[in-house]
């Protein structure tokens, strides 16, 4: 019967596997590392000593040497890279069309485009830190806040931009409207199946079904907009807290 692994070890695995994750490495190569380390482990811990017999005194350096030794999994990278892209305007699609107004100038593609770009390389390095640094939990929130409102800011920036600087427009009325949500959704669905979880439709609901559901009553338009933005926080909030919850329990 294999022995439990130590609360430190534990740890290091997880801070390993989300270095290499955070630094492109292939998902099946990092799993056969992260279960050969852990045989490591329990054999080291078995016989009374700790994981630093294995990994040395320096996490980060041992961290750096097994990423050095993997290779760069390009192709997972650039998938990646061009769903998360296309989902974020997918969602743009939808809340806009059910707007009425579905239409992108050509600051605003190019602008959202890079920002997401950006952002994702900023979640990645970020991860990659505190997997590399371990830094107090302080430090993880006052990143997580700084990514925020960088986030918030890159975000107002290019709608100020957008509104300030003409650039050619494409927009869809009617029947357009309805094919581009049609593909745009079916999108949406065929990335749920790929990664085999339903987050981004149930994300999507939250932040489009309450304008919906709302549009239909006789509330002002203030009381909409503030009980919109609440059920969808809070939605996102208790899904999160739920999926969270079920994690641990496994």
């Amino acid at each position: 019967m294999s022995r439990e692994l130590s609360k430190e070890s534990m740890g290091f695995l997880h801070q390993l596997k989300l270095y290499l994750m955070s630094d492109g490495k292939n998902e099946h190569e990092i799993e056969g590392i992260i279960e050969e380390l852990s045989d490591h482990l329990q054999m080291a811990e078995s016989q009374g000593k700790s994981v630093h017999h294995i990994i040395g005194q320096s996490p980060k350096e041992y961290m750096a040497q097994i990423a050095a030794e993997m290779n760069y999994d390009k192709k997972a990278w650039i998938k990646f890279i061009v769903t998360i892209i296309f989902g974020v305007f997918s969602y743009t699609i939808l809340s806009r069309s059910v707007e009425g107004n579905l239409s992108f100038s050509l600051i605003n593609a190019a602008g959202l485009t890079a920002i997401v770009a950006f952002l994702i390389w900023a979640v990645f390095f970020m991860f990659k830190y505190i997997a590399a640094n371990n830094p107090s939990k302080a430090k993880e929130y006052l990143l997580f806040f700084l990514f925020s409102l960088v986030s918030f800011a890159l975000f107002i920036a290019l709608i100020l931009i957008d509104q300030r600087v003409e650039s050619p427009t494409i927009s869809f009325n009617g029947p357009g409207t309805i094919i581009i949500s049609i593909i745009t959704f079916a999108f949406l669905l065929w990335i749920s199946i790929w990664s085999k979880t339903w987050t981004v439709l149930i994300f999507l609901s939250f932040l489009i079904v309450p304008d919906i559901v709302l549009k239909q009553t006789s509330m002002d338009i203030n009381t909409q907009i503030s009980l919109s933005t609440t059920i969808t926080l809070g939605g996102i909030a208790v899904y999160l807290f739920v999926v969270n919850k079920k994690n641990k329990a496994t």
